[in-house]
């Protein structure tokens, strides 16, 4: 991440900055020094030095009898606001000087005193408002939001992947509308948005760019329209957007933010729809019975296959003891996503991100494509230079292409999967480019340097990730779309 422009000033602090300002203020007013004032109210000018300078917090009985002596209410001494133009540039100067991102400089601190003009104390501001301008302008780029995102999945893998805090939300708002066998219901959604204040409303006029957009002032949460096949995604989607309420977000401020929130939103969502102590009862059991398999478990619970995927390495590791590896590829063996704790060698690129990487042409998440039944789960042996790992695989077809959606573990874990008498084995040496990323001889010596591909290329390598408050959803759009929507009051 780069320098973090938020300031570490407490709050607390700020307002001793305000109160030193005003305090100094009203004793220049009334024409009294240090060593006056404090004769007067019994206290060494030292230590009057200190409140004025933001350095010491004083007793409301001392602040009394200053404003006594002052002339002065003591209400207008605790002020929240700067007393003048002056003391509002050096607060500013002071918090700005104070931030990490100025402290990671090693530049040193620049006083206030009353022989730097105002001229020079605006120039200086004036820079620091451009370094956070800046730093704002690079936490936008699409390198940035990498960086936050691996970041994230490194403190995800170090958890094991499970949010207990989370879990413990979801399973007593599922409690409290009743819900204990069976899959969730779209019904049993709609009640939950009743029980947090909210109404689901299914339009088909959304904004491209929003998945759903909920009106905080009306209470209701849009979604796509109800004839969505299957409609799977509806019910995530509806608990996606209540997540934020439940788990109290406030608008991010940066992508990295923006990314926790995405995170926490799905898994609260997914914690609704496979409910912890249920789904546990279930994967215990079919372990007992050396039979796991994400296929059934997403039958079971009534989600789709990555749901159920992603869903079992929040709990894999915390309750059947299993150390796990999960991943989704794009039809050009591209990782869309990717999770691991038991030490699958994703390819990574030089900052440690998954997105967007070639995956190992070996990997079941690609020999899976080749195969011309995909209704059932694909299950494969891989030998890794980090050792052997079965994984099963399924694979489908999307609006954007087809995917493939794996999950596996380590070669001594298969015992408990269905799919672990499997024969089918590969042996992968990537990052080797002698695995799959160079051509047999024959071919090189027939084709290198006789042919030229035109590269299909993303727009997104070249357009920094959209500016905002949220990323990716443009104002202007949303707010049409709740004038037009919203009830009259």
């Amino acid at each position: 991440m780069g320098p973090q422009l938020t300031p570490s000033l407490s709050a607390a602090t700020v307002d001793r900055l305000v109160l030193g300002k005003r305090l100094r203020h009203y004793r220049n007013q009334a024409g009294l020094t240090l060593e006056q004032l404090g004769s007067r109210v019994g206290v060494v000018p030292s230590q009057l030095s200190l409140v004025e300078n933001g350095k010491r917090e004083p007793k409301l009985t001392l602040i009394q009898a200053i404003a006594r002596e002052l002339g002065v209410d003591p209400g207008e001494l605790l002020s929240e606001e700067a007393p003048d133009r002056r003391s509002e540039l050096e607060i500013e100067l002071e918090r700005a000087q104070s931030t990490l991102g100025y402290e990671q400089l090693g530049l040193p601190r620049i006083r206030t005193p009353r022989s730097l003009n105002d001229e020079t104390l605006e120039a200086l501001i004036g820079l620091h408002r451009e370094l956070a301008r800046r730093t704002r302008a690079a936490e936008t780029t699409s390198e940035e939001a990498r960086r936050a995102n691996t970041m994230i999945r490194l403190q995800m893998q170090q958890r094991d992947n499970y949010l207990p805090d989370i879990e413990l939300i979801a399973s007593d708002l599922m409690r409290r509308i009743g819900h204990t066998v069976g899959a969730v219901t779209h019904r049993d959604v709609a009640m939950l948005a009743e029980l947090l204040g909210f109404t689901l409303i299914f339009v088909d006029d959304l904004p491209s760019n929003t998945r759903s957009i909920t009106d905080l002032e009306n209470g209701r949460i849009y979604l796509p329209p109800t004839s969505i096949p299957g409609g799977h995604g509806l019910r995530s989607l509806a608990l996606q957007a209540m997540g934020h309420r439940v788990l109290g977000h406030s608008e991010p401020k940066s992508y990295a933010q923006f990314l926790e929130q995405r995170l926490q939103i799905n898994y609260f969502a997914a914690a609704c729809l496979l409910p912890e102590a249920r789904a546990v009862d279930y994967l215990q059991q079919a372990k007992r019975n050396r039979n796991l398999a994400i296929e059934d478990f997403r039958d079971a619970f009534g989600v789709t296959h990555e749901a159920a995927a992603h869903r079992f390495t929040n709990l894999a590791t915390r309750h059947l003891d299993l150390r796990v590896h999960h991943y989704r590829t794009d039809g050009s063996g591209a990782l869309v996503r990717g999770y691991e704790n038991d030490g699958k060698p994703f390819p990574t690129d030089e900052g440690g991100a998954i997105e967007g990487e070639l995956l190992c042409a070996k990997w079941g998440g690609r020999t899976a494509f080749h195969r011309q039944n995909r209704t059932s789960e694909f299950y494969q042996f891989t030998d890794t230079p980090n050792g052997t790992y079965w994984t099963s695989v399924q694979t489908g077809e999307a609006e954007q292409g087809p995917f493939a959606i794996a999950c596996g573990v380590q070669f001594d874990d298969a015992r408990w999967f269905r799919g672990r008498d499997t024969q089918v084995r590969k042996r992968s040496t990537c990052p080797d480019t002698a695995c799959c990323r160079t051509a047999p001889p024959t071919l090189r010596e027939r084709w290198e340097g006789k042919a030229w591909p035109s590269a299909r290329m993303h727009q997104h390598v070249l357009t920094p990730l959209p500016t905002g408050t949220f990323p990716g959803v443009d104002d202007t759009s949303m707010y049409e779309f709740l004038s037009k929507h919203a009830p009259e009051l």
